[in-house]
């Protein structure tokens, strides 16, 4: 099988969008500016707030803009996994830009992701994107997931067509349309939860060569507006992509709450001992202190800024607590996001 690629073909993005007013003018105008770009599919999920109306309203200021409608969910499909498909079915590009309503494109993000694709012979390339976090919480958890995921999903394991490793991000994937055809495009996973990390897998498994890796200047998300909306997303998905067994579950709780029970049961042992409260709160301070500093180091090494170790504490208290509750909500076999509640048996889907 040919693992050639070319920047000559014409993109398609296509735009899942259910319940997506606050964000999806800013999408669509990013993608509108790029020449790579020759049509935008928003497809409307069964919104109930004002996203149609906007895309119409765009529609109506750049021509290669088409809103498309998904009326009603097929048994058996994750919502987002049947509104990229719809758009799939009607795009005529060569290359597929699969992206979500609240991700804000560069002006080059295509044109750098086909040149990338021509470059290193990939038929999909998806970009981890810029993270842009406003509130504590964000700053909390989103570092510390990323931390732990860039441990399972190695760019370079990825990218090593010889390595069965494989992922992606759904917020960036671009896609050439044998690969996506070859692996059975999202109605081969149709049910999946994780969809993006599924048709990554497929996509390899088809022989063709994938690259992933950091979307930093190239595309940017602000995944979760609400506290709701980030326990919801990450209860959602956090159990299956932190390895989807009893064991990982349990492996990543100690990993989190490890250090911080460690310096809690230090400052507590030398309390009886000294009897004084300032010398148990400055071993629990100096106890604390460690995990933080090795927090920053990592999230160095990951491309993040350092001082969001600051949060790092209650990163890896929040991240314990969403993580137990994912596996909960698994294993009690059902799962919620946007209003919709799927059987959990139908899992392995991301944001959408």
């Amino acid at each position: 099988m040919s693992q050639t690629s070319t920047t000559s073909g014409r993109v398609s993005a296509i735009v899942p969008a259910r319940n997506e007013e606050a964000v999806i003018a800013a999408c669509v105008e990013s993608l509108a500016v790029q020449e790579e770009i020759a049509e935008i599919m928003v497809i409307d999920d069964q919104s109930s707030d004002r996203t149609a109306e906007i895309v119409r309203s765009l529609a109506g200021k750049y021509s290669n803009v088409r809103l498309l409608e998904s009326l009603e969910l097929p048994a058996g499909w994750v919502g987002k996994n049947h509104a990229v498909w719809i758009g799939a079915e009607e795009a005529r590009g060569e290359w597929l830009l699969f992206t979500d309503a609240d991700a804000v494109h560069s002006v080059d993000s295509a044109a750098k992701a086909l040149a990338i694709a021509a470059e290193n012979g990939a038929a999909l390339v998806s970009f981890s994107p810029e993270q842009v976090m406003e509130t504590w919480y964000e700053k909390a958890v989103i570092p510390y997931v990323f931390k732990r995921l860039s441990q399972r999903f190695r760019f370079a394991d990825v990218n090593d067509p010889t390595n069965r490793a494989a992922a992606a991000n759904g917020q960036f994937i671009l896609i050439r349309r044998d690969a996506y055809e070859a692996a059975g495009g999202h109605a081969g996973i149709a049910g999946e939860v994780l969809e993006d990390v599924a048709l990554a897998a497929r996509v390899k498994t088809a022989g063709y060569r994938l690259w992933f890796g950091g979307g930093k200047g190239i595309v940017r998300v602000r995944m979760y507006r609400s506290f709701a909306a980030m326990w919801e997303g990450w209860k959602k998905n956090l159990y299956l992509l932190m390895g989807g067994t009893r064991e990982s579950v349990w492996s990543e709780v100690k990993i989190a709450l490890f250090p911080i029970s460690m310096a809690l049961l230090s400052a507590i042992g030398v309390l009886p001992l000294t009897r004084s409260m300032i010398f148990a709160a400055v071993v629990l301070a100096n106890g604390l202190l460690w995990p933080q500093i090795g927090h920053g180091l990592e999230l160095r090494q990951n491309g993040l800024p350092i001082h969001l170790a600051l949060y790092g504490i209650q990163g890896r208290i929040l991240f314990a607590a969403l993580l137990w509750a994912s596996y909960r909500s698994h294993r009690s076999g059902r799962l919620e996001w946007k209003g919709r509640a799927y059987p959990a048996g139908t899992p392995r889907a991301s944001k959408g």
